[in-house]
């Protein structure tokens, strides 16, 4: 006879807790050897991550009282071996290796082909700062190429609201993670740049394990962030992370917020700066109105009215008349007095016996003058001649007529004794027509 009793259910506390005991009691201390990736280290001090190899992955604890021994600090990508005990956090209903030592067993097959890629961009010249595109300074349409659901656009948009809601947005919605990632990533760079209205690209996401982020560390990504007409920012991850677009990028930001902030100008700031300027454009304006208002003064106050100024002109009128009228008058009393002067010139003349006497007297006192002037000049003309025989008679250029010549010194005084002179001076003779330059061979005095 069969009893139709069901069997008692268990509760999920009490399932895992028997699931725990049978994977402990099933496994000893087993090693376990894989790459190590999503390592955190809180501030209790213990660590949590996940060893995984190409096909599967298991998440590990290694609590503080084991860590603290290692002289090893691991990091994302590391090969390493474990050792540990297999159990199961009933907590999530994740089994898991509880670790008490953890070694170097080398570098993880994603990190040595991360390593390599990089190493090969590198000498390529792709992370050349040569190549590098500046930031705009103030953009006028920014591009996002990211998940349109993911953690990242939220960030960046809520970022963009905060300091710059003005600044235009394009979505560019791609897959982040997975097989397909790469191409839509690049598909993206491509569209953008073929639609070319934003003037500057943030591509990214955010935080994940290495496998996560992986799409950022392919070749073609790489290459089409290299070819990009407009600047890119990568902003893959978390702080640590670093991807292979990072180094590719012309900027290179820390989060995806980071990259909104470093994109988009500070709002504040810029209404501060606005108000700055306009504060000195008033300044500027109200003191060069104010050197205006002056100049205008200076000119009005030498801009006489049309009126006063016809009527300046018609007193010079007045006055020129009056200056006209007194020199027609002073000059017809100038010439009346001529006249009058002329009359009695001609009453003069027609006393005509009395200047031809007057005319004769002085054809024989001119005839008188010539004569005197001509028995002078003969008598001077004698006395010239008797100087100047005596005057010829002590001349040294007679004495020279004769045949004599006199000797001077280079600096052209006579010489009149030999002790003057010595064996190699120069000398100059004068002569009636010119004159010799020689030089002194022999000075022989005469003997007395």
């Amino acid at each position: 006879m069969q009893s139709n009793q069901t069997p008692p259910a268990f509760t999920v506390s009490e399932l895992n807790n028997e699931v725990k005991s049978l994977l402990e009691n099933s496994f000893r201390i087993i090693q376990v050897e894989g790459e190590l990736s999503n390592f955190v280290r809180p501030s209790s001090g213990h660590w949590y991550f996940t060893l995984k190899d190409s096909g599967a992955q298991v998440r590990c604890a290694m609590f503080k009282n084991r860590n603290h021994y290692l002289n090893y600090q691991p990091k994302n990508g590391d090969q390493v071996r474990v050792r540990a005990k297999v159990s199961l956090y009933p907590g999530r209903g994740d089994y898991q290796l509880i670790c008490d030592y953890m070694e170097d067993a080398g570098i993880g097959s994603l990190q040595q082909a991360y390593e390599a890629l990089k190493l090969q961009l590198q000498r390529q010249g792709m992370f050349d700062q040569a190549h590098k595109q500046a930031l705009p300074v103030h953009p006028r349409h920014l591009g996002i190429i990211t998940s349109p659901t993911g953690a990242a656009v939220h960030d960046i948009l809520t970022v963009l609201k905060r300091r710059f809601p003005s600044l235009p947005v394009n979505i560019y919605p791609t897959k982040v993670q997975g097989n397909e990632a790469t191409d839509e990533i690049v598909s993206a760079i491509e569209v953008a740049n073929l639609h070319n209205i934003c003037d500057v690209l943030i591509v990214g996401r955010g935080g994940g394990s290495l496998e996560d982020l992986w799409c950022f560390n392919e070749a073609k990504v790489a290459q089409a962030i290299f070819n990009s007409r407009i600047p890119v920012i990568s902003a893959v991850g978390h702080e640590v992370d670093v991807s292979i677009a990072d180094f590719v990028a012309d900027v290179r930001a820390p989060t995806p917020s980071a990259a909104a902030e470093i994109i988009s100008p500070d709002q504040a700031h810029l209404q501060l700066r606005l108000k700055q300027l306009k504060s000195r454009l008033q300044v500027n304006l109200q003191h060069k109105l104010k050197r205006h208002q002056e100049q205008l003064r200076w000119i009005s106050s030498r801009l006489k009215h049309p009126g006063d100024k016809l009527n300046d002109h018609a007193q010079k009128l007045d006055e020129l008349e009056l200056r006209l009228h007194s020199a027609i008058q002073q000059r017809l009393h100038t010439q009346k007095d001529r006249l009058r002067q002329l009359q009695q010139r001609q009453q003069r003349c027609l006393q005509q016996p009395r200047i031809t006497r007057l005319q004769q007297k002085v054809h024989e006192l001119n005839h008188r003058i010539e004569q005197l002037t001509d028995q002078y000049q003969a008598r001077q003309q004698l006395r010239l001649q008797a100087v100047v025989g005596r005057l010829n008679g002590v001349s040294p250029l007679a004495t020279l007529e004769r045949g004599y010549a006199i000797t001077e010194s280079s600096e052209g005084k006579v010489i009149q004794q030999v002790k003057a002179i010595n064996p190699g001076d120069e000398i100059q003779i004068r002569l009636q027509d010119g004159r010799i330059r020689s030089q002194v061979t022999e000075v022989i005095p005469d003997l007395l």
